[in-house]
């Protein structure tokens, strides 16, 4: 199983201009390729099991979710193997009797009595994702609960959703994890952030990991550019917000000082620095950059927006390159060839 950072689209030249996916005029058409999309509601049938039925509901979950199941009891429960009954029984008897528990599964069933509004933004995304990436196999998308513990995971054959990580930013119970998960990140625990996440998710981990981390500032911007850039694809009529996860300040103070956070970058010599304790800061969870702007205004992952710009900037030079072929041009080229100077 894989955990994205917190929680842890992809011929012939009539259609390459439609394959770049930079002209949102001309979206392709990908009426023939949507799947009506189901979510599993695991959460639904595990908040139903009681006492008498733990080891029936045990044996049926082995059988009806697979390496799914056996993922969420080792890894997100972290409750043992599922073929341990004696243990299971009793993790489960304690889980699922406990107060918390009780409360954290009747918010979950309010805020989310049905997944139809998920289940067609799904559809949507992954029938472009499919258009881009034809090779890519449709997962099962299965929600369940881990007690805060994991957003979107991804195993074999699935895609799992922590409906307990997108119960909203007004959730009574985010405040109360500060100390594990700090607010600037919980406030984007919200319903509609759901697809957006799958999505990030599936390109991250699935289809293009970022193998080698020991790699020059330059390099990260790229390859989070690359994934972005792909989400414009894959997300057409989803705000730039909720692809990088900025607020709508953080995003307009990231177009006005664009810029100047490029003129940062080269002034600091970062741009080939493989320090990565030094640049981190630019691509990971943040309140703001503490270097930039003026009573902490300045926007978080600095970097990963400046690489975001990049390629489309790149990719509005190349019209004809396809989103598979984005992925293979190295981060050098793609600076030049964008001629990307901050803007």
């Amino acid at each position: 199983m894989r955990y994205p950072l917190l929680c842890k689209v992809f011929l012939f030249v009539p259609i390459l201009l439609a394959l770049s996916c930079q002209n949102t005029k001309k979206l392709p058409d990908v009426s023939a390729l949507k799947k009506n999309i189901k979510i599993e509601r695991f959460d639904q049938e595990f908040s139903s099991i009681d006492s008498a039925s733990i080891l029936d509901m045990n044996r049926k979950f082995q059988k009806e979710y697979g390496n799914f199941y056996t993922d969420y009891m080792i890894y997100m429960l972290e409750a043992g193997d599922p073929k341990d009954t004696v243990k299971i029984k009793s993790i489960m008897e304690t889980i699922l009797g406990t107060r918390d528990s009780h409360e954290l599964i009747k918010s979950v069933n309010e805020k989310f009595p049905n997944l139809k509004s998920q289940e067609e933004g799904l559809s949507d995304a992954f029938a472009y994702l499919t258009y881009y990436f034809p090779d890519y196999e449709l997962p099962r998308f299965i929600s369940f609960y881990s007690g805060f513990g994991v957003q979107v995971p991804t195993g074999e054959g699935y895609v799992g959703i922590g409906l307990d990580m997108f119960l909203g930013s007004d959730s009574r119970f985010y405040p109360a994890l500060v100390n594990s998960i700090p607010l600037y990140i919980s406030r984007r625990f919200t319903p509609e952030n759901i697809v957006p996440r799958v999505v990030e998710t599936v390109l991250r981990e699935d289809l293009f990991p970022q193998e080698n981390l020991d790699v020059s500032t330059l390099e990260h911007m790229v390859y989070q550019g690359k994934i972005l850039y792909s989400m414009d694809c894959v997300l057409p009529n989803v705000a730039d917000t909720l692809k990088i996860g900025y607020t709508t300040d953080q995003l307009n103070w990231a177009k006005s000082y664009q810029k100047d956070v490029w003129a940062w970058f080269l002034q600091e010599n970062l741009l080939y620095s493989t320090d990565q304790l030094q640049i981190q800061k630019y691509f990971t969870e943040a309140p703001f950059t503490a270097e930039l702007g003026e009573n902490n205004s300045s926007a978080p992952k600095l970097g990963m927006y400046m690489g975001w710009q990049m390629v489309r900037k790149y990719m509005e030079k190349n019209p004809e390159m396809d989103l598979k072929e984005l992925y293979k041009i190295p981060a050098q080229q793609i600076l030049e060839d964008s001629k990307f100077k901050g803007k």
